[in-house]
């Protein structure tokens, strides 16, 4: 969804109201009620401060790639995160990349998951293990074209990660933007059996099917089949916690997804846009809300 942007002029009202427009401007940016919030929140320096990776020495990371039968053949690259001198035999947080990425940007300098991983365990949280995943660019979901990354992850993914001395019974998912959007919609289908604690940042969820992004879905169909929005009930017994930047173009649309449940769920609504500097700032928090949901003992 691409929020109208609102141009200088409707910004400036007159070279005498400058002050005055752009103070009120900001208060409804504030609000969340103005046009093209996204575009004037950034530029009114209100996305606050970006997250800055831990300077901790990251455990090992071991990665490789299998050819998947899900995604059509193609070379699915993966990696395993773990923290320093943790055991063999961890649970494990599935983490889904968002679009225009891979499972290699979650442990790149931009992002440095295994550095916050590190840093979490070192502050107390108990250690787990992470996974990442390339899932192209098909929203985790099945497609017309036969491609289906979720499956791959269920059916492929976790198989692999057991075969690495990971527990995959009692599992942890997380994701940003489209990754997000996946990590709700698998919790849902695998449900409390399988999946402890979900985390989406910055999902990537729309209310009205007119609005959804044709690279995610190719008809209404499609996305009724396969959206979150008024299946929040899919997700009793599962730990959930969603985060949005103020300055996100889903910023309402997940307020609304939030809303929905019929229980409490932890949620945050904070400055930040839809990138990487957000969600750097909101890590720590949300591996230390993963890594006290997973269970301790086989």
């Amino acid at each position: 969804m691409v929020e109208r942007r609102l141009g200088r002029r409707a910004l400036l009202a007159g070279g005498g109201a400058a002050v005055v427009a752009v103070g009120g401007a900001a208060l409804g940016v504030e609000q969340g009620v103005l046009p093209g919030r996204p575009w004037l929140q950034a530029r009114l320096g209100l996305n606050g401060e970006a997250g800055v990776v831990p300077g901790t020495r990251p455990g090992p990371v071991v990665s490789g790639s299998f050819v998947s039968r899900h995604r059509l053949g193609a070379e699915t690259g993966w990696s395993i995160l773990r923290p320093p001198g943790g055991p063999h035999h961890l649970p494990v947080v599935v983490a889904l990349h968002g679009l225009g990425e891979s499972h290699a940007t979650l442990t790149g300098p931009g992002f440095g998951l295994d550095h916050y991983l590190a840093a979490r365990v070192a502050a107390g949280t108990p250690p787990f293990a992470i996974a990442t995943v390339d899932g192209g660019t098909t929203y985790w979901h099945p497609r017309a074209s036969g491609e289906d990354a979720g499956a791959m992850v269920v059916d492929e993914l976790l198989p692999l990660l057991a075969g690495h001395g990971l527990r995959t019974d009692a599992i942890g998912l997380m994701g940003w933007s489209m990754g997000g959007y996946g990590a709700l919609r698998l919790a849902g289908l695998l449900g409390p059996g399988r999946v402890r604690a979900v985390v989406a940042a910055s999902p990537a969820l729309w209310t009205d099917p007119a609005d959804a992004s044709p690279s995610g879905f190719d008809s209404r169909e499609e996305y009724e089949r396969n959206s979150v929005m008024g299946h929040q009930a899919d997700l009793d017994g599962v730990a959930v916690r969603v985060d949005c930047g103020t300055g996100d173009p889903f910023y309402r649309d997940v307020q609304d997804y939030v809303d929905g449940f019929d229980r409490p769920v932890t949620s945050s609504f904070q400055p930040g846009a839809h990138d990487a500097a957000y969600w750097r700032r909101m890590l720590p928090t949300e591996l230390s809300f993963l890594g006290g949901r997973l269970p301790r003992r086989a």
